[in-house]
């Protein structure tokens, strides 16, 4: 029995005191209504209606049963609104990097309300928001991409520790590109070349999870050794908290964005090589209905990671560059 249909022609027969005109109410023919009335008559064990008299009249069965059928009818209409409301709210699930400022993902949000959009953003790693938003759990993703691919770019660098906390990086200009060969071990003590000169140690470069994919561990690892730099000098830095600490207790400097290191109290300068920097695409799960990315929702998502829209094409450093600086620092 479809409860609430036998329902609909109890209450509409109560109001109309009559078959035919609750039948057309409700847009039925007037025996099925009739067959829903008995049906429920049977169900509840007694009868709805005094069927004896030329009006229809309601029993005292059904006088009491009548505010407990609309009370029923009106939650199903309300569920049933609440249904249609989600589904026109067009609520959507975004994948983003995990480093974004709060303020900036609010701007997401607010961007998706303006426009009837219910956005709901999910800091996640890289690949797990390539993998939920293939999988559909995802609406739309930021997705790392080589950066002469990408539509936004974010620009890379070092952050350390502020000077009043640690000591001046070698190599490290506040505002300067940087290149990773500036980070090598420099001599001390005597004149360059004498025996009793010393090189100080590098300060190892720590990765954020961000980071952490196979084609940017590849180059920052091949830029490193073109350096000469030691291999291990680079390594994950773990949970950011843990790398963060490292960075402003001067024992480490970390490879991130100006947003994030400015949000931490860090000292950041950028990466003169640009093939190691963050690329982007907003891209939209293949079971979105309509597979496109709103231009707006693009463009809000690339600023809140900090990126700018790719314009010019990324060049690598040729050997030749990294040599000739090398010699220079001896």
């Amino acid at each position: 029995m479809d409860l609430l249909a036998h329902l609909e022609a109890y209450v509409a027969t109560v109001d109309e005191t009559n078959f035919s005109r609750a039948a057309d109410r409700l847009g039925i023919a007037q025996p099925l209504l009739s067959r829903r009335i008995k049906t429920l008559e049977a169900h509840f064990g007694g009868l709805l209606f005094d069927r004896s008299r030329r009006q229809v009249t309601t029993t005292e069965l059904g006088m009491l049963l009548l505010p407990y059928a609309r009370d029923v009818l009106d939650r199903a209409q309300r569920l049933d609104q609440v249904a249609r409301s989600a589904q026109r709210s067009e609520a959507r699930a975004v994948g983003v990097p995990a480093d974004c400022a709060p303020a900036a993902l609010a701007q997401v949000i607010r961007a998706g309300a303006e426009r009837g959009t219910t956005l709901g953003v999910r800091e996640l790693p890289p690949e797990e928001r390539e993998a939920r938003l293939a999988d559909g759990t995802l609406a739309y993703a930021l997705l790392r991409v080589p950066p002469e691919h990408a539509t936004h770019r974010v620009p890379l660098g070092l952050a350390t520790a502020p000077p009043l906390v640690g000591l001046p990086l070698a190599g490290v200009r506040r505002g300067r590109p940087v290149h990773l060969e500036d980070l090598r071990p420099r001599r001390t003590g005597a004149a360059s070349g004498a025996p009793s000169a010393a090189r100080t140690a590098p300060l190892p470069i720590l990765t954020l999870t961000e980071d952490d994919v196979p084609y940017a561990r590849d180059r920052l690892a091949r830029a490193a050794a073109r350096s000469g730099l030691p291999e291990q000098l680079v390594r994950p830095g773990g949970p950011a908290a843990t790398a963060l600490a490292e960075t402003l207790a001067g024992r480490a400097v970390l490879l991130c964005g100006e947003p994030f290191a400015r949000r931490q109290g860090a000292d950041w300068a950028p990466l003169a090589d640009a093939s190691l920097h963050r690329g982007y695409d907003v891209r939209a799960t293949p079971r979105q209905r309509d597979g496109d990315v709103p231009q707006w929702l693009s463009d809000v998502l690339a600023a809140a990671a900090g990126a700018g829209t790719a314009a010019q094409p990324v060049r690598r450093p040729e050997p030749a560059d990294t040599t000739t600086r090398l010699a220079a620092h001896g």
